[in-house]
């Protein structure tokens, strides 16, 4: 007994739509994370050198104001300091070179008269300048030192000092308006990834339903699905391809059905037959002999049905042969051959004007099939003292790429085929006339093989009426050449 497979379900850790949340997640995550440090890094670099700017323009004056040639005094330091107006900052100290404290504008603790002990003062003395910013306690707190110099003599050092915490708050209320914003894109791009996660599972979801109502054989099912990206073409492809199933399904079971019909004939004639001998205790021998005949001709008439069959399957299932150039011309001949005890006895006669150099790709087996079909149906459904004429010639094609063509012409002046059937005549086991057609010992799958096996080699076939009776099958082939692979 079948088993089901195993419909296998998607939990929600592995489903697209955590995979889209999650990654859209991830992606918004790390863009508020940017948003919320690279401005906030590129503000305070550019406060800090705002304020190295400006402490060392005020510390240039400063020095270039005191140096000279008297050593530095406190009551001279303040005096100049008083008179060039130094403001804009929280402490101002200057040193002698000894690192004494001459000037302090500190209130809180105040240095005046004691060594400095800083250690941006003690590397101004050095002679190099200093200067030190940092973003603490919310407020920007800046030093900056530099050495008072007159010809190369360090006289003493100024150090600066200042505290904002306005520029602190300004940077604060930046971060926090940066904050709000990204919590509102952080929701907003949430809501917006989980609307279209769902859109998009839900479209693949509807694929996937489709595909299941196919898989238990509803092959007429359609998926509908508007839009016109890759998913939208993807159900259109869905439902081209069910189309496809739905049409070949319908083949299979109008030809199994035939098929059954065609083998229950005969099957259903010989049980019948053998069944009255059976039980008839007194049957002569001349009818038991005409039953067995019967019989006989019963089982072979089911020995063509499958050996058709057989050919239709092997057209449909077999895997490519190797390809020979053929020429068409001895192929026909030997069917005209094998089909002269036919025509002769149902008084037909065959007019033929084969052409040389009709040579095809193909196998000899499979133009054998063709050629002798046509003909064969040719004479059967013929008329008494008619004519089967058989044409071999080769044609330029209708455009350049199909170069020369190799024809095969059937034509018959028998009753013809009537209009309404000739698109039906190569669909298997369709009978233009049943009962003629047993009789005939048709099995109504000749025409189906020689479709099949023209269109297997790259050939058509065209059927059509003939003027003034009769019935004209034509069959195309490209042309080998001698240069051709």
């Amino acid at each position: 007994m079948a088993h089901a497979p195993h419909r296998r379900g998607v939990s929600v850790r592995h489903s697209l739509q955590t995979k889209f949340i999650l990654s859209y997640g991830l992606l918004i995550l790390g863009l508020v994370l940017f948003l919320n440090t690279y401005p906030i890094i590129i503000s305070q670099d550019m406060v800090f050198q705002s304020k190295k700017d400006s402490l060392w323009r005020q510390a240039d004056i400063i020095t270039s104001t005191l140096a000279g040639s008297e050593p530095l005094t406190a009551e001279g330091v303040e005096a100049t300091l008083t008179k060039l107006g130094v403001t804009g900052v929280d402490r101002l100290m200057v040193t002698g070179p000894d690192g004494l404290v001459l000037y302090d504008t500190s209130e809180v603790d105040n240095a005046r008269g004691k060594y400095a002990l800083l250690r941006e003062v003690v590397t101004a003395l050095d002679g190099k300048d200093v200067f030190r910013s940092e973003y603490r306690e919310q407020s920007f707190r800046s030093r900056a030192a530099a050495p008072i110099l007159y010809r190369g003599m360090t006289q003493g050092a100024v150090y600066l000092y200042e505290c904002d915490e306005e520029q602190a708050q300004l940077l604060m209320d930046f971060q926090e308006n940066l904050m709000r914003i990204s919590v509102i894109v952080c929701v907003a791009a949430l809501l917006f990834s989980v609307l279209l996660s769902k859109a998009l599972t839900r479209r693949v979801g509807v694929l996937l339903q489709g595909i299941r109502t196919v898989r238990e054989g509803e092959y007429s099912y359609r998926v509908s699905m508007g839009g016109g990206d890759e998913l939208t073409r993807l159900a259109d492809e869905f439902n081209e391809l069910t189309g496809r199933l739905q049409t070949t399904e319908e083949v299979r079971r109008r030809f199994v059905s035939d098929a059954s019909h065609e083998l229950k004939t005969p099957l259903a004639s010989i049980r019948l037959l053998s069944d009255s001998i059976l039980h008839s205790e007194h049957m002569d021998s001349e009818t038991t002999r005409e039953f067995v005949t019967d019989i006989g001709n019963e089982a072979e008439r089911l020995t063509r049905i499958t050996e058709k069959l057989l050919t239709l399957t092997r057209l449909d299932t077999a895997p490519p042969v190797e390809l020979t150039p053929v020429d068409v011309k001895a192929v026909v001949l030997r069917a005209q051959r094998m089909l002269l005890p036919l025509a002769q006895k149902s008084e037909v006669t065959f007019q033929m004007d084969l052409g040389n150099g009709c040579v095809v790709l193909a196998t000899e087996d499979d133009l054998s099939q063709i050629a002798f079909n046509l003909m064969e149906n040719a004479v059967k459904y013929n008329l008494p003292g008619g004519t089967v004429m058989v044409s071999l010639f080769r044609r330029r094609g209708r455009t350049q790429e199909q170069g020369d063509l190799v024809v095969l012409k059937v034509e018959d002046t028998g009753v013809g085929i009537p209009e309404a059937d000739l698109p039906k005549i190569f669909d298997r086991f369709y009978r233009v006339d049943k009962a003629r057609s047993r009789a005939a010992g048709g099995t109504g799958l000749g025409l189906s093989i020689v479709r099949d096996t023209a269109k297997q080699h790259g050939g058509t076939v065209e059927v059509r009426r003939r003027t003034p009776e009769g019935t004209c099958f034509e069959v195309t082939f490209p042309c080998w050449k001698e240069e051709q692979p």
